[in-house]
């Protein structure tokens, strides 16, 4: 094949689409390249940075042709921060952006066609949603660095402000940059693993207001944390400060050993009326209002009567559970990390919810002892697995099980599409399926699909 561009040369070319990372696509004599920031109907002015067999890479130069979605990123490190790959297009092109990627996912991975994607369900104001912040600290030219990573790099972008993320934050990181500066705190070295402070941690109550500030320390202690614990306890709604211990050689944000400095050791918040206590080392989604959207969608498509036994697989702290334990007869949740059983089991008992039990392990081990010994079978099967999907034996196990319904809850279309060619060949059909802005201004997207057992 006759490659009709050279690296180090500049083009123009049309943008023609966005690709799954948000980068545009387009194409130079047949030729398919990619181009970060560009948008679709753009006309650009492009150079070639990289050519490989049948695609390459280049650098948006100079836009010929602006495309009426583009709006200027509210955000000034936008382009260099890797949290934001879409503050540069409009948020009604992004919902639909994000629900083509979900219908070409269920069309070109699952082989689906026939079942529409519903409209991606957006936030009224896509900003400031974050309840939970995890800002990397290094050392900067002259003081401390704080901010988040840049693309596909480890180097931190230092900023004072997200706009994702809950405007207490601002101060928040204000006083702790001062702290660390005036007293000379060691700060983290990740290629060295030496240094001292590692990352600053927020956790908020979107309805609670509760604050909890967590500081990440490659040691056992922080010197004058005292002083520090004086300010930050200043800012209205902290309630609880402490230390998590870090002191592995890993890209792991968080240790296993929690001290804490001053108030609570955890914080509460609710979604939908149901409360839920945190920890720093707590599972609990970062947006609260899109998660309301998620899981009462999970709950209508499931259509309960009252009479149902639900089983939830990926149960975590039991937040689906217990929206689920509302309408459902009996719910049992299962989750492989007991520290996440153990808040799940509190949670059921602090919201009175009696009918939502919880069991330690890999579901496909506990789910056939459950009906061996108990004889517990499910009328719906809820999933809500990590980005990387389901585990093959447990969509095995799901099979076996053989609900009526499937409602699959995920963050990552495409393992998703990748898991429904299993259920359709078990003999489930997709009847639904609905995208979750969760995440707005990046290119994730969660969805919620409803799959029914075919009649035989």
């Amino acid at each position: 094949m006759n490659i009709p561009v050279e690296k180090n040369k500049i083009y123009e070319m049309t943008i023609d689409a966005l690709g799954s990372n948000g980068e545009g696509i387009g194409r130079i004599d047949g030729f398919t390249v990619f181009v970060e920031g560009a948008l679709p109907g753009e006309k650009i002015r492009v150079l070639i940075v990289k050519v490989k067999k049948n695609y390459g890479y280049g650098k948006l130069m100079e836009t010929l042709e602006v495309s009426p979605e583009r709006r200027e990123p509210v955000c000034p490190v936008a382009k260099q921060c890797g949290g934001c790959q879409l503050q540069h297009l409009s948020y009604e092109a992004e919902l639909a952006y994000k629900t083509k990627e979900v219908q070409d996912d269920l069309e070109r991975i699952a082989g689906i066609k026939g079942v529409e994607v519903k409209p991606a369900l957006g936030m009224a104001d896509p900003w400031r949603y974050r309840n939970k912040a995890q800002f990397p600290v290094g050392q900067g030219k002259n003081d401390c660095a704080i901010g988040f990573y840049a693309k596909r790099s480890h180097r931190i972008v230092d900023t004072d402000r997200c706009f994702l993320q809950n405007e207490c934050n601002d101060e928040i990181i204000g006083i702790v940059r001062q702290f660390l500066n005036e007293f000379q705190i060691p700060l983290y070295d990740e290629e060295k693993h030496k240094g001292l402070v590692r990352h600053i941690l927020t956790r908020i109550g979107r309805n609670s207001g509760e604050i909890m500030v967590c500081i990440v320390v490659n040691g056992k202690k922080l010197p004058n944390s005292d002083r520090l614990v004086e300010r930050l306890k200043k800012v209205e709604g902290v309630v609880s400060i402490v230390l998590n211990v870090n002191k592995e050689k890993t890209n792991v944000i968080l240790g296993k050993k929690v001290i804490t400095l001053w108030g609570k050791d955890t914080i509460t918040d609710s979604i939908d009326g149901i409360e839920f206590e945190i920890s720093p080392l707590s599972f609990y989604q970062v947006n609260p209002v899109q998660t309301e959207v998620l899981y009462g969608k999970a709950v209508e498509l499931s259509d309960l009567k009252g009479d149902e036994t639900v089983l939830d697989l990926y149960c975590g702290i039991g937040t689906i559970s217990l929206f689920f334990a509302r309408k459902a007869k009996r719910v049992f949740g299962v989750e492989i990390v007991p520290e996440a059983i153990a808040d799940a089991k509190k949670n059921a008992e602090r919201n009175g919810i009696t009918n939502a039990e919880f069991a330690v392990g890999a579901a496909e081990e506990v789910i056939p002892r459950l009906y061996e010994e108990e004889g517990i079978t499910a009328d719906i099967v809820v999933v809500d697995p990590p980005r990387k999907g389901c585990d093959e034996k447990l969509l095995e196990t799901i099979l076996q099980i053989s609900p009526e319904k499937i409602v699959y809850v995920s963050c990552n279309p495409a393992t998703w599409a990748r898991d429904l060619v299993v259920l359709k060949e078990g003999g489930y059909e997709v009847k639904e399926v609905q995208p979750v802005d969760q995440f707005p201004h990046s290119v994730h997207v969660e969805v919620v699909s409803l799959l029914q057992k075919r009649d035989m």
